[in-house]
């Protein structure tokens, strides 16, 4: 059994694994039509888009906080406001991450522990729509 004690970012294989994470979520958003809407809303070059996700999860999940230490607190709702976000982008945006996270050679209780996180950071983002309602509302694997 594991040790839930450590960290995500620990349990998960540390950086490189959560590397690989997030280039196959943004693999999986360049590749499935299903996602189009939450494409739109991201820089046609995902490099940078990339890195910043990285380095903001390593210290989300407990792994070296690269985020605050190059560009201070996050404030990732405020950062995101301009966006329209609901259920749909949410969901679409999720919906890439759990791909990404069944791509990882990881214990399923990690990988159900990193999709916790991850739809709850997801879920923070949401500012239009029924956004206070089915905040565990991600079905996964599906769009609906």
């Amino acid at each position: 059994m594991m040790n839930t004690t450590q960290s995500i970012y620990t349990r998960l294989g540390g950086e490189q694994v959560l590397r690989d994470f997030v280039e196959n979520l943004y693999y999986f958003m360049d590749h499935f039509s299903a996602v189009e809407r939450i494409r739109s809303m991201h820089p046609r070059d995902l490099t940078d888009t990339n890195q910043r996700l990285f380095m903001f999860l390593s210290g989300m999940l407990g792994g070296p906080p690269l985020y605050v230490e190059k560009f201070g607190q996050p404030f990732l709702r405020q950062k995101h406001m301009h966006l329209s976000i609901g259920n749909k982008e949410r969901d679409q945006w999720l919906f890439c991450a759990e791909n990404a996270a069944n791509q990882l050679n990881i214990d399923a209780s990690v990988r159900r522990d990193l999709m916790t996180e991850i739809t709850k950071m997801a879920n923070h983002l949401r500012n239009k729509g029924g956004m206070l309602s089915s905040a565990n509302g991600w079905k996964s694997a599906s769009l609906h």
